[in-house]
């Protein structure tokens, strides 16, 4: 509603997983250099974790669009599947029809493929969305299909994408194996403070805005206190705030906005003018404290 009231073309904050939105700030491009050093090596595992909303499948999205081209790619955003559900997945993703096939064919055929790959130059990659959910068994099958190889290289690169649980999951005994073969890995972190305010004016910018900023500076402050930095909950309070901007018409987003929207989302804590005021004062007293100890050292030391 408030695209045409603002001077948009689409909607900045939607959540869907449009890699045109891509905000390859440090975090996110330092992961990519994880990946990419690591696919250039070869072999192993990849792991990429982070918190719910930090941007993983985004990050996901972002690497398969790079690779287009160069790598046969699998994209698996649900593997929450039996052993014999993983391999039909990861057969489909490379264009073998596994309906009709018994389990040890199915495999034949998988690995008949990936070298009918490796021989035009295509190495294969998998990646899996949500590894956290992976049962243990299809762990372990997951495990297997890694040693699909030739004498000088793995047929079959595997990133796995997923939150702190994929740790806790992957530290069991009975998953050592698999966690030995994990080379490289990369934990998101969320945005700091100046990076959300960056990361407003760039997705603006790409939904077409191009006036005077839109989120002020204490708006920005404030809904990174409330969203802790994580994307995606700054992209629902932010589109929440344009929706009250709009509705109040006003043309700009200040803090109460945030607040007020923070109100009417759960998994959030609205912070208050209070609260925000209280922080403010116990910040001064504490550089009063610093420069007052500063003061009686330098004042000894004479």
């Amino acid at each position: 509603m408030y695209q045409q009231y603002f001077g948009m073309q689409e909607m900045p904050f939607s959540l869907a997983p449009d890699t045109q939105f891509f905000f390859c700030h440090h975090g996110h491009q330092e992961a990519l250099n994880v990946l990419m050093v690591a696919l250039e090596c070869g072999e192993g595992f990849i792991k990429i974790t982070g918190e719910v909303g930090t941007g993983k499948t985004l990050l996901c999205r972002e690497l398969l669009n790079r690779l287009s081209g160069k790598y046969h790619t699998a994209y698996i955003p649900n593997p929450f599947l039996s052993p014999v559900g993983l391999r039909k997945a990861l057969a489909e993703e490379l264009d073998i029809n596994p309906h009709g096939l018994a389990d040890h064919d199915l495999l034949k055929a998988i690995n008949q493929r990936l070298l009918d790959l490796y021989q035009q130059g295509r190495p294969v990659l998998v990646c899996l969305d949500e590894a956290q959910a992976l049962p243990d068994q299809t762990m372990e099958t997951l495990r297997l299909l890694s040693n699909l190889e030739t004498e000088k290289r793995k047929l079959l690169q595997i990133v796995l994408f997923g939150q702190p649980e994929l740790d806790e999951k992957l530290a069991r005994t009975r998953n050592r194996q698999l966690r030995q073969r994990i080379v490289h890995s990369y934990r998101l972190q969320p945005l700091d403070s100046e990076r959300v305010m960056n990361y407003l004016d760039h997705r603006l910018r790409v939904a077409g805005y191009n006036g005077e900023p839109l989120f002020r500076r204490d708006a920005a402050d404030c809904l990174y206190r409330i969203s802790g930095g994580i994307p995606r909950l700054i992209n629902i309070l932010g589109n929440k705030a344009l929706l009250l901007a709009f509705g109040k018409g006003l043309r700009q987003v200040d803090a109460s906005l945030i607040r007020a929207a923070a109100e009417d989302t759960d998994g959030v804590s609205p912070v208050s003018w209070f609260g925000e005021q209280i922080l403010h004062i116990g910040f001064a007293l504490g550089m009063l404290l610093l420069a007052l100890g500063a003061w009686m050292l330098w004042g000894t030391s004479l």
